[in-house]
């Protein structure tokens, strides 16, 4: 009882952070503390979760959520930090560093900006010098941290490593970054500066706020909305990983749970997708829960041209073909840049990969024609944040019938793109979904006068062709690229202002 009364009144000295002014903050420093203050919720589990998943597979995934009461129990009976070292330990021993790097850089941040709290981050974003504080592995964090909070300094636990690259699941002096550790990590980052304003959430917190020239408490409110993110500095374009949801105790227990049953549907949904007649799939899929929508008017039979019809896609997944070839009931070929032996063997549709020599994919592109329709996403990989990537022309020059087709879709439990892991398991992940959607709108064929046949460019044609389907979708055009995706997942930097800067958009 003493102990309580004794933390209510030290509480007492620090003030609410709605209290906190943002004005006139320029010029000095503020030191925030992550889980449960600059981000909602107090726990992060799900990031040692997705560590696990990302980096190590399903097994270790498994592991830490039996370990998970332990966790529990360490934390609320014995001390923070052991619960955290417990964690690091069953998330990282083994693991190697750059895989571990990997998924910060490209997984992490997607789930940290979904729960990011907007009154602190009111404040934090008003100042000048921004210094964050985490228990959690450095390594973790500081990827999002300076990318998307612009912050200038991330002080947290730092792992250790092995000659070879590999986590021994240790941490290295003074330890996890809780308690007094924080206070000696300030002094020594620090030296004789205080810090203007501290921001934390408990009472381990208060030692490290009495440090600041003024300390602010971030009340817990369970109902209080993440930040929209487009109010941070910048927006997230790609991003990597398997699971859509964070995985918190709970929704891990169901991924888990649902892991064999959902790869045997997947199986089943892959076969009928497979080996029956494109004209019943449409049907089928309903049968097995793939929920496909398909609105306009798709062209269901060839009629009289000689020609086939080109469907401009935009790019969600690499069954976009599929999905076309299902809403107009029959098989409809397809080119594309980079296609996994396994996908091409289980394919229902004609697949030819397109070999980047401008003159030999040209020819490939009008023999299929000939032959038939075809499906085109001249974006060239996917992006699952809604916005479009650059258009290469080419196709705009060989077809003389263009129907653009707004494809999208939604998944609740798996992502079925990568850019790090197996592509062979892309089609796999998206139909182990529960109940998956694709959406399909088929706009009206291109006018003749908006075509190169009518002396438009290639370029004034495909980013007509951006912006059309753009609107239809409510994305945002970006100028954004295949290797500007790649390069982003693979260490640059992947994310742009909240105000597209000139140079990535295209004018939609």
């Amino acid at each position: 009882m003493r102990k309580k009364e004794g933390m209510e009144m030290e509480s007492n000295r620090f003030k609410a952070i709605k209290d906190c002014s943002s004005e006139g903050r320029e010029k000095q420093t503020v030191v925030s503390d992550l889980d449960g203050t600059l981000l909602r919720s107090s726990s992060a589990f799900p990031y040692y979760m997705l560590v696990a998943f990302e980096a190590s597979g399903v097994l270790r995934f498994a592991l830490i959520l039996l370990c998970s009461p332990l966790a529990w129990l360490l934390y609320h009976f014995i001390s923070e930090a052991a619960a955290i070292k417990l964690l690091i330990f069953l998330s990282c021993a083994g693991v190697k560093e750059r895989d571990i790097a990997s998924v910060a850089r490209a997984v992490l941040p997607k789930f940290y900006i979904a729960d990011v709290h907007p009154d602190t981050w009111c404040v934090f974003s008003a100042f000048g010098k921004r210094c964050l504080l985490t228990a959690n592995p450095r390594l973790f964090v500081e990827p999002f941290a300076q990318d998307f909070l612009g912050a200038d300094l991330v002080i947290g636990s730092e792992l250790e490593f092995t000659r070879s690259g590999h986590a021994t699941g240790f941490v290295k002096a003074p330890g996890v970054i809780v308690g007094d550790n924080k206070q000696a990590a300030i002094r020594k980052h620090f030296s004789d500066e205080v810090p203007d304003i501290g921001l934390g959430d408990r009472a381990s917190d208060f030692p490290f706020l009495a440090m600041c020239k003024e300390g602010f408490v971030v009340p817990r409110h369970p109902k209080v909305e993440a930040l929209h993110p487009s109010k941070l500095s910048k927006q997230i374009v790609f991003h990597d990983g398997r699971l859509v949801r964070s995985p918190t105790p709970g929704w891990a227990l169901v991924t888990l749970l649902w892991l064999p049953i959902g790869f045997l549907l997947a199986f089943v949904r892959v076969a009928a997708g497979a080996l029956l007649p494109m004209r019943i799939v449409y049907y089928v899929f309903h049968c097995l829960g793939v929920r496909v929508v398909v609105k306009g008017k798709p062209p269901l039979d060839m009629g009289t041209r000689k020609h086939g019809v080109l469907f401009v896609c935009t790019h969600r997944t690499l069954l976009d073909p599929i999905f076309v070839s299902c809403a107009v009931r029959r098989p409809v070929s397809a080119v594309t840049y980079s296609l996994s032996r396994v996908s091409e063997i289980i394919s229902p549709v004609k697949t030819v990969r397109l070999s980047r020599d401008r003159e030999k994919d040209a020819s490939n592109i009008r023999k299929l024609l000939e032959e038939g329709d075809l499906v085109i996403c001249p974006e060239g990989t996917t992006c699952r944040e809604p916005f479009l990537l650059r258009f290469s022309a080419l196709f705009a020059e060989l077809a003389d019938h263009i129907v653009p087709v707004a494809m999208n879709t939604r998944m609740g439990m798996f992502h079925a793109t990568t850019a790090r892991g197996w592509k062979g398991m892309d089609c796999f992940y998206f139909f182990m979904n529960p109940r998956p959607l694709y959406e399909l709108t088929f706009l009206d064929e291109l006018p003749h006068e908006l075509t190169c046949a009518a002396g438009k460019t290639s370029f004034e044609v495909a980013n007509y062709i951006q912006r059309v389907l753009a609107g239809t979708l409510n994305f945002d055009c970006t100028s954004f690229t295949r290797k500007d995706k790649y390069k982003a997942l693979a260490g640059t930097d992947g994310s742009v202002s909240s105000h597209l800067p000139p140079s990535k958009v295209t004018g939609c």
